[in-house]
């Protein structure tokens, strides 16, 4: 109750919240409550709970957005989140107290209501504290039970009723045609029943009719026991041999049309259907299997499952791009050797990497971030950052060593002069070669260990295949 009020009154004090567009619509109320506790709290809350690496990945993902704003936006997220787990968890655990507290039914002073007579018996648990120890029993409280002329009332009741219980689908026990409901107790009434049939080839003690060509006669012997009361009682019931329905019979008559005119056409191309019976025009359809249905709330399920339990591994997404970083360094320096050999300078080749990369995309390319942060850099210079800054923004953007190797020697050869600046580079670009020729090494031993699973697995296919015949020959 509590939980309850304190999310109507947040949700009172959050309504002028305005949730991020791309929020899910289930989320929205708690992401309106999660961006106005951030206000007033500063921020504080969720940046305890937060490493510093987290921010790290979402200014290298995220380059040139306001980092204040990819914070603020990524801890609402993820306390909407967990305020609707936690919302959530609060109301599956209330009804499982609710459950619980309406089984209870121990009262003070040791005392334990029984449930009415027609009542199922109840198991419960209970413990014992003794001095200073707790034992624990498991229990079944059974209903009330009658006694004498009540017990006796209620057989009597019982008897008159289970003519109805037997006869199930059956219009009486005089015209018997489907099978009996026989069963060891029937609801409402607490009496136990055992069944005996005078020809079980004919009628089973279970109520089982089997092939019956005529009209035949059962005696059903009922044994009733209810506490310290017990009867017998005996019902004739008329077996009859089912009669059947009108679908049934037209089902019948055109099954046989059906045959009949296959039989008719096996020996042509085609098989027409009969489009006549009983001096009606009739038509088919063919049944096929339609799992459209299936499918659509299969995908239903799945999505749903994607969008609530996916987690999205902000480390993860920065380790691929990273990665991608690292495959292309080693093509970038190589074309700045070139680009500079032939005498342009760092920001040509750089606008010419951006520019041929702009062409490359516009040609239907793939996105690069390698290319991407040039672009970003071009962009720089274009607005009036100095070189240095730009180049140096560059390698702390990508946050890898490489780069940021590259880019403090760019800016260090515009500083003091770019007499050995091609020089370096070649060196950068022999050693660039040198850590990829090393890392595809490393990327095929872990090709080569994933396979091993696969392999083996193959080995044993290959093994069952040979030594199964091999041992059903023995």
């Amino acid at each position: 109750m509590l939980a309850a009020v304190s999310f109507a009154v947040l949700l009172f004090l959050s309504r002028r919240e305005e949730a991020a567009p791309e929020t899910a619509s289930v989320l929205k109320p708690f992401s309106r409550i999660a961006m106005y506790l951030y206000k007033r709290t500063g921020g504080c809350i969720p940046k305890r709970f937060a490493s510093s690496q987290v921010e790290k990945d979402l200014l290298q993902l995220h380059p040139g957005e306001s980092g204040e704003y990819l914070k603020t936006m990524y801890y609402v997220k993820k306390t909407a989140i967990c305020m609707a787990l936690a919302f959530a968890g609060t109301l599956f655990g209330a009804a499982a107290r609710f459950s619980a507290e309406s089984g209870i039914i121990l009262q003070e002073g040791g005392m334990i209501a029984r449930e009415s007579y027609e009542k199922e018996s109840r198991e419960i648990g209970l413990t014992l504290d003794y001095e200073e120890k707790q034992l624990e029993f498991t229990v079944d409280v059974e209903p009330l039970l009658l006694s004498g002329t009540e017990a006796e009332a209620l057989v009597d009741a019982f008897v008159e009723r289970l003519p109805q219980y037997m006869a199930g689908e059956n219009e009486s026990l005089e015209k018997v045609s489907s099978d009996l409901n026989l069963e060891e107790r029937y609801p409402g009434f607490p009496v136990s029943v055992t069944w005996e049939s005078s020809r079980p080839g004919i009628l089973s003690n279970e109520g089982q009719i089997f092939s019956l060509e005529e009209a035949q006669e059962v005696i059903l012997t009922a044994f009733m026991s209810y506490g310290a009361c017990e009867r017998e009682e005996e019902f004739c019931v008329t077996l009859v041999p089912p009669e059947l329905s009108e679908e049934e019979t037209a089902y019948r008559e055109l099954e046989a049309l059906l045959i009949q005119s296959q039989g008719e056409s096996v020996r042509q191309t085609e098989w027409k259907l009969p489009d006549e019976w009983r001096g009606e025009h009739i038509t088919w359809r063919q049944v096929v299997d339609d799992n459209s249905l299936f499918l659509w709330a299969a995908t239903m399920i799945v999505s749903a499952a994607v969008f609530f339990f996916l987690d999205k591994d902000l480390h993860g997404q920065l380790e691929k791009r990273q990665k991608g970083l690292r495959r292309e360094y080693s093509e970038i320096v190589h074309k700045l050797v070139l680009y500079v050999g032939a005498g342009m300078t760092i920001r040509g080749a750089f606008q010419k990497l951006a520019g041929d990369y702009e062409a490359k995309c516009r040609g239907g390319g793939k996105n690069s971030p390698a290319y991407e942060e040039i672009l970003y850099t071009c962009r720089e210079l274009h607005s009036g950052v100095s070189e240095s800054i730009s180049y140096e923004n560059f390698g702390r953007r990508t946050g890898l060593q490489e780069y940021i190797r590259l880019s403090a020697l760019l800016a260090q050869n515009l500083k003091r002069g770019n007499s050995t600046l091609l020089e370096r580079l070649r060196e950068e670009a022999e050693k660039s070669a040198e850590e990829r020729l090393q890392q595809s090494k490393k990327l095929g031993e872990e090709a080569g260990t994933k396979l091993l699973l696969p392999m083996v697995l193959m080995l044993a296919v290959v093994m069952a295949v040979i030594m199964i015949p091999a041992m059903s020959n023995m």
